[in-house]
């Protein structure tokens, strides 16, 4: 199996072959020898972003996407090629990007993770810029379970804080 992995703002996907076998696997959300794979970091991040950037300017295209990545439009063109083609968005004949439903809700997942922990980690002191680049590399690798545990956590916290007489 061949694993590409870099940092949080990847422009490369993960990809995933069956031992002796060259068919490629749907690199976002696969099932290899039983085990079931997540989707991709690189993904993830796309995801996000497509999702952040409908929400600040309601719609989308690869140049939006290159610009906010810090990518270059063709490395940008090929991983919305094969989002499109695993059905984590569809692409107007115009080039407006939208997320689908299954795509939808891995963005939205991503990007509740990003803020929760951004913010838990600027509670507890992080500077804003080092917890916003922690928060992106984080998100990606804690279980669902860990997450649940810090959204607790920071919440009880929170309402402590403003329970708190002055």
């Amino acid at each position: 199996n061949r694993i590409v992995r870099k940092n949080c703002k990847s422009s490369r996907f993960v990809l995933l072959y069956k031992k002796g076998s060259s068919k490629q696997e749907d690199p976002l959300n696969s099932r290899m020898e039983g085990t079931i794979l997540r989707i991709q970091k690189s993904a993830e991040d796309y995801l996000e972003t497509i999702l952040r950037l409908t929400i600040r300017n309601g719609s989308v295209r690869s140049i939006d996407i290159a610009t906010e990545l810090g990518f270059s439009k063709p490395s940008v063109s090929t991983a919305m090629k094969r989002l499109r083609e695993n059905g984590y968005i569809t692409v107007e004949a115009h080039g407006l990007i939208h997320l689908t439903d299954k795509g939808r809700e891995i963005a939205d997942k991503i990007y509740e993770r990003h803020v929760l922990l951004t913010r838990y980690l600027t509670d507890l002191g992080v500077p804003p810029d080092i917890a916003e680049q922690d928060a992106c590399k984080i998100e990606h690798i804690l279980s669902q379970e860990t997450f649940d545990r810090i959204r607790i956590h920071a919440e009880s916290k929170r309402k402590e804080l403003q329970n708190r007489p002055e």
